[in-house]
């Protein structure tokens, strides 16, 4: 008999019964200085993952400083006490492995991935840029330059990238959400060392971090190395500022415009204030984002794009975050479609969501690739590892990665179509119009 595909599975047991996968049997501990510990033995391969996921991200970078929890991320692949630059490289890639990071709003997350016979001296490096990191001129400079350069391609070099930067930046009106992860040009130039290197002893401690680490170990040899290289780095005294700000409720639709010489055709976002990812409503907030976004053959491209022949994209995205969420329609309109009419029928689809429950055809797609997508990541030691560190970091227990599949599969059509309707309302609504230079509507506002 022919084996058949993980998604092949998948559909059929949608169709007719639960998904139980086996829970992921992680320990979890803190040493005395406050970093949080999450091992699982995985012997399927001879590889092992390691995350260290520090809790910070660009809502926390100083007024007036965007981008200094994006510059740490470039900062920390320099040279510390012991290690010189590139050293991250040679003790990844030289072996076969590979190192990456990332910067979120709420998180900055580093990963490598090695053969197992390489864990030990992985473990001390990450130790090592923790406690030792040289945060000087010359590295603050070189990594300044390449967060700069970075900004120029990917969004002033990108016709629509602007208007990506433009979108939650006006779509919260006190929250620090509104500020570019990436940074931008004019405040990273305005910084100095000595910001920097406050930036840095303010956040990167161990009790601000969590180590995942997942693959093919002996536990006891893990705790020893962890227990050697983390365990003597101090706990500093100070507490460690978290951001308060509340952003208030929208009172009102409101409509902003803009334009630019770059882009081809007009584009419309459309956002929603929405939950904490910690909210009950989330699961059906992820099924409803897969419903309307998930690729060519879900309902927003099916009917803007090919239907209607309105526009050239169409997606629909539920970011949710530590302290709340934004809910964001965007369109890239087709050539000669008039922005009037675009922006009814968008509204219209946004309406539909809301006045009716989706499909069973619909939610059933949706489940299935939501759920392929998870199980396919959860195959590598990397992709437990990732899920593992997100639920401890940003959610506050590991132990959601063994619930998380059962509340999606458990999501009803009645349910997307309550989180729309609670959500999807013209008080809660910000419209952006973003158009070409030469077709830029005359006395209209613009912000």
């Amino acid at each position: 008999m022919k084996a058949l595909s993980i998604f092949t599975l998948i559909a059929f047991s949608a169709a007719h019964a639960e998904i139980v996968t086996p829970p992921l049997a992680f320990t979890d501990r803190t040493l005395a200085n406050g970093l949080r510990v999450i091992a699982l033995e995985d012997h399927a391969t001879p590889t092992a993952a390691i995350q260290v996921w520090y809790r910070v991200g660009s809502k926390d970078d100083p007024a007036g400083r965007s981008g200094f929890a994006h510059l740490f991320e470039h900062m920390m692949f320099k040279s510390t006490k012991r290690m010189p630059n590139e050293t991250l490289d040679r003790l990844t890639e030289d072996v076969g492995g590979e190192n990456n990071a990332f910067t979120s709003d709420d998180v900055t997350a580093y990963h490598e991935t090695v053969p197992a016979n390489h864990l030990e001296r992985l473990i001390w490096a990450e130790a090592e840029r923790l406690s030792s990191l040289r945060v000087d001129t010359k590295n603050f400079f070189t990594e300044r330059d390449v967060v700069k350069e970075e900004f120029r391609q990917s969004v002033l070099a990108q016709p629509y990238g602007e208007f990506g930067e433009w979108i939650p930046k006006v779509s919260f009106t006190a929250h620090p959400y509104k500020r570019p992860t990436i940074g931008n040009i004019e405040e990273l130039d305005a910084s100095n060392l000595d910001e920097v290197k406050s930036f840095h002893d303010t956040f990167y401690r161990p009790d601000n971090a969590v180590l995942v680490v997942v693959g093919d170990f002996e536990p006891a040899d893990l705790q020893k190395w962890v227990d050697a290289y983390f365990g003597p780095i101090p706990k500093p005294e100070t507490p460690i500022p978290r951001v308060t700000v509340k952003e208030p409720p929208r009172t009102g639709e409101r409509t902003l415009r803009d334009s630019s010489p770059k882009i081809p055709l007009p584009a419309l976002a459309v956002t929603y204030l929405g939950p904490a990812i910690m909210s009950e409503e989330a699961p059906a907030l992820h099924i409803l984002q897969q419903a309307l976004s998930g690729g060519e053959s879900s309902r927003l491209y099916r009917v803007l794009v090919y239907e209607k022949e309105m526009a050239q994209s169409a997606e629909f995205t539920a970011d949710l975050r530590t302290d709340l969420g934004l809910l964001t329609f965007q369109i890239v309109l087709a050539s000669g479609v008039d922005l009037a009419k675009a922006r009814a029928a968008l509204l219209d689809e946004v309406k539909k969501v809301s006045d009716a429950p989706i499909s069973n055809a619909e939610l059933t797609t949706a489940k299935n690739q939501f759920l392929a997508s998870q199980l396919a990541e959860r195959e590598t030691c990397n992709g437990k590892a990732g899920a593992l560190a997100e639920a401890a970091t940003i959610r506050g227990d590991p132990a959601l990665v063994n619930s998380d599949l059962a509340k999606l599969q458990a999501v009803t059509a009645e349910q997307v179509q309550a989180v729309a309707k609670k959500w999807f309302t013209d008080d809660n609504r910000l419209v952006l119009e973003y158009t070409p230079a030469s077709a830029a509507p005359k006395g209209k506002e613009k912000k």
